[in-house]
């Protein structure tokens, strides 16, 4: 349906603000919610109190059947009045100014300041009317800076609050603002030159009246005007126009654009189906945003690369027609994830893996021998991606060639000349992709940041269970938020002797009390600490546990030594202990690639 040509129609936001109260205006459901930070918000005000241009909103008319679910703007009064309109554009600013006229935002305050009217020595030094956002904070029950409560202050701040321009008949809240603002000015009767004095008090009471007239007169006849699309407008179309029209500062992403499209077809929330996954499955939040891994996921199950393009591309409508087998393939993929020590995205190698290993779960039966065999062919494939050099870039791309094959490896599939695909078929396992040698493990950097490697090298230590030093606790998801990333050879000491002491192999995790008793000693000084308190063969199994190669560890003894003994003797001990390591993390590394079970005793 070809619209016709659709002119702008003015409208004051008082008249929108009566709209927006009677209930008559709402939102379609897939419209994101509140985006707009405090200073978008004061930036409204201003333009609106200086009368100054705005842009225009979109909306749709309903007819006798709204073509959308929808929902009330947020703090707007939930009435039972039909709807006459949808907002499609323009949410942000008419959600901004709702809120800011009755001033309900829950750490923020919003003021107009008036220059002429500021006489503190801490003056805010806007030139021009400006609309003026104060942040608050609780404390012991109250909420800070207390000024804000308190019209006499704010008026000597030159501050006037928004919830004052509100369109309608607010004049006892306005009166009582004002007498309150001004209550240090009023004069005593009994003083001397009281009628000079009350004079002068009513001239400013005036004024100050006067001023807020001016603003609630602005506010009131300010024209926001609008564009509407007729009733007849088809669902398609009017989602089209709302999808075009979001290019502002702050676009429209992948996610609310496929929201808004599976809203049209299926009449469905993906923002509810979203949030009845997270609390059916908490843990899959883990590894990555909910919102892009159910988008990578459901594309790549619709044989399309989950990328931007592919999930632009797949069918919305088959994303909720298959929304109980993407739920089963995300919620056997962290459990996977989880037998395999890897508990959240911070220590996840590379996110690469998560889209191909919900799909390939969708694939494999819930129990028996074929789980079994299959649940080895997923270890080896994770365990590859995280020591070969596969997804160091392209991995998009290249998580779907693998996805392809391995789909096909499992669901028994066989190849145009008939033969069956076997696992050497997947890129991945091909030779061009060989497991990263000891050497190599040696100049890996630290694993804090998105270094595949680098967090490969520790997730084989979290695998093993990763036992603290001191306490003795496993590793575990709930134990990961007392961990710190600790250097096994102290920072300090390979400084003295200019050795790069950010390495993988150098790093390991341990809780931030063990991490601060340690602090700068020396590896001798503080083994020996570990030992008065247990035993040392319990020390040395959590510190196995780490594939921390313990007769490299213990050295020491630098106390006594010249500064180039000294320096000698820690180059040497560091390079010992990082060939050590690096040869151990690479035996548990090609264990692990084979799908097999790895224990501490393989290691040693």
């Amino acid at each position: 349906m070809a619209l016709k040509s659709i002119k702008a129609t003015d409208r004051e936001l008082a008249e929108w603000f009566v709209k927006i109260k009677a209930g008559e205006i709402k939102l379609p459901r897939f419209q994101r919610h509140e985006a707009w930070d405090r200073k978008r918000i004061a930036s409204l005000l201003t333009v609106a109190v200086n009368n100054l241009p705005l842009g225009i909103t979109l909306i749709l008319n309903v007819g006798d059947e709204p073509k959308f679910i929808d929902r009330f703007l947020e703090t707007a009064p939930e009435t039972k009045n039909r709807i006459t309109e949808h907002l499609l554009d323009g949410q942000q600013r008419l959600t901004a100014f709702w809120r800011m006229m009755h001033n309900n935002y829950e750490w923020e305050t919003y003021f107009v300041y008036i220059p002429e009217f500021d006489k503190v020595e801490d003056s805010l030094y806007f030139e021009e009317i400006t609309g003026y956002c104060q942040t608050r904070w609780p404390n012991k029950g109250r909420l800070f800076p207390l000024w804000v409560d308190k019209p006499d202050e704010c008026y000597k701040r030159g501050l006037i609050p928004s919830n004052l321009l509100k369109p309608g008949d607010i004049q006892v809240e306005i009166d009582s603002w004002i007498t309150n603002a001004l209550k240090d000015e009023m004069p005593d009767k009994a003083a001397d030159g009281f009628a000079e004095k009350f004079e002068e008090y009513y001239k400013k009471k005036e004024k100050l009246k006067g001023k807020v007239i001016d603003l609630r007169e602005i506010i009131a006849h300010y024209n926001l005007p609008f564009l509407a699309l007729p009733a007849s407008t088809p669902k398609e179309t009017a989602l089209n126009v709302f999808i075009n029209m979001n290019t502002n500062s702050k676009p429209l992403s992948v996610y609310d654009i496929i929201v808004a499209e599976i809203e049209g077809v299926k009449g469905e929330s993906l923002h509810d189906l979203e949030n009845d996954l997270n609390v059916q499955y908490p843990n899959v939040e883990s590894y990555f945003n909910l919102s892009d891994l159910i988008l990578m996921t459901s594309a790549l199950l619709q044989d399309k690369i989950p990328n931007q393009r592919g999930m632009l591309e797949m069918d919305k409508s088959i994303l909720v027609d298959r929304w109980q087998e993407l739920i089963k393939g995300l919620k056997d993929m962290a459990g996977f994830l989880e037998s395999q020590g890897i508990y959240d995205k911070q220590r996840l190698p590379t996110n690469a893996v998560l889209a191909v290993i919900a799909c390939l779960y969708t694939t494999i039966p819930e129990s028996g021998d074929k789980r079994g065999a299959l649940e080895t062919v997923l270890k080896k494939y994770l365990w590859r991606a995280f020591f070969t050099e596969r997804y160091e870039n392209s991995t998009a791309s290249r998580a779907y060639g693998d996805y392809k094959v391995l789909k096909a490896f499992c669901t028994n599939q066989t190849k145009e000349n008939g033969d069956e695909y076997k696992l050497e078929d997947t890129p991945i396992f091909s030779s061009e992709y060989e497991i990263i040698s000891a050497e190599e493990l040696k100049v890996v950097k630290w694993p804090k940041g998105e270094n595949v490697l680098g967090r490969a090298i520790l997730a084989v230590s979290n695998y093993l269970g990763a036992y603290d030093f001191a306490d003795g606790q496993k590793v575990s998801r709930e134990h990961l938020k007392k961990r710190e990333y600790h250097h096994i050879y102290p920072d300090a000491l390979l400084k003295e002797v200019g050795i790069e002491s950010y390495l993988a192999l150098n790093c390991s995790l341990i809780t931030n009390t063990t991490n601060r008793n340690i602090g700068r000693k020396d590896p001798l000084i503080y083994l020996k600490e570990r030992y008065e308190w247990t035993t040392e063969e319990i020390i040395n199994h959590r510190l196995k546990s780490h594939i921390i190669p313990i007769e490299e560890l213990a050295n020491g003894g630098y106390e006594n030594l010249s500064d180039e003994e000294k320096r000698n003797k820690i180059i040497f001990d560091f390079e010992s202990f990082l060939s050590k390591r690096a040869e151990l993390v690479h035996k548990a590394a090609l264990k692990l690639c084979k799908g097999e079970i790895l224990t501490i005793q393989d290691i040693y």
